[in-house]
């Protein structure tokens, strides 16, 4: 399990590292300190799920809850099948872009929130498919070894952490409502028993973690690819699916 830990590791301190660069790069005002202690404070959450991700693998503890979690469900859900879980996973992504053709304006730009999104979306496929890779563990069904963390959850929740960004200034109740579809997926994953309840928790985490992270970068790369110019085009990376691959995006001016 010491691979589980480096590599859940390794992402923290990435975000970590990113924080540090950026404050050493920054004013010391006090309104900019308080700005950049309320963006670290974002993340904590997101830090809080993987870092119990950890602990489960490692403590019996936390192992007895996996094991009674699913004791649980299959005895209240014998032989329980759907296959919603896998197009819900996507549904906030669906309704950020819907609400922009509704004319329901939200964050940012069409432009800006599509490499937002692809940002975002490569940090967390790269990162569970690492994960998965490195963890080796065994799904409760037993059909392979790539319980560890769950790809659906983590998807579903960078997405309504999409959502959220995106539309929580305009109702509080578009980010609750991309948070529900996506505690629904997770919950269906393990009704599926496709997954143990420390699979869904980390998988939330990466998700939340990859989305703030790409909406906390993704600003300094902008800035970079374009300075102060108002045109330009950008190669945005994006991975799913165990394939790399990038979308092109362009400013007019």
């Amino acid at each position: 399990m010491l691979k589980i830990k480096m590599s859940l590791g390794l992402i923290c301190l990435a975000v970590s590292s990113a924080f540090a660069q950026a404050d050493s790069l920054s004013a010391g005002s006090a309104g900019q300190k308080h700005f950049h202690f309320t963006q670290a404070a974002a993340f904590v959450a997101p830090a809080v799920l993987l870092g119990y991700g950890i602990t489960a693998q490692e403590y019996k503890a936390f192992k007895r809850v996996d094991l009674n979690v699913r004791a649980d469900l299959t005895e209240d859900y014998p032989g329980f099948v759907s296959h919603v879980d896998d197009r819900l996973q996507y549904m906030p992504v669906v309704s950020v872009y819907a609400l922009g053709l509704a004319g329901i304006k939200g964050k940012n730009d069409l432009l800006d929130k599509t490499a937002l999104f692809f940002i975002s979306n490569t940090i967390m496929s790269a990162s569970v498919d690492f994960i998965k890779t490195q963890s080796h563990k065994l799904r409760p069904d037993g059909s392979d070894f790539r319980a560890f963390p769950s790809g659906h959850t983590a998807t579903a929740f960078s997405a309504a952490e999409f959502m959220a960004q995106e539309y929580k200034g305009v109702s509080p109740w578009y980010a609750v409502a991309g948070y529900s579809m996506a505690a629904t997926t997770g919950a269906l994953r393990m009704l599926n028993n496709k997954h143990w309840f420390s699979d869904v928790v980390t998988g939330a985490g990466v998700g939340i973690l990859s989305t703030k992270a790409a909406y906390f970068i993704y600003p300094k790369i902008k800035k970079m690819v374009f300075g102060s110019k108002a045109a330009g085009f950008a190669m945005m990376p994006s991975y799913q699916d165990h394939a790399w691959g990038c979308g092109l995006v362009y400013r007019s001016r």
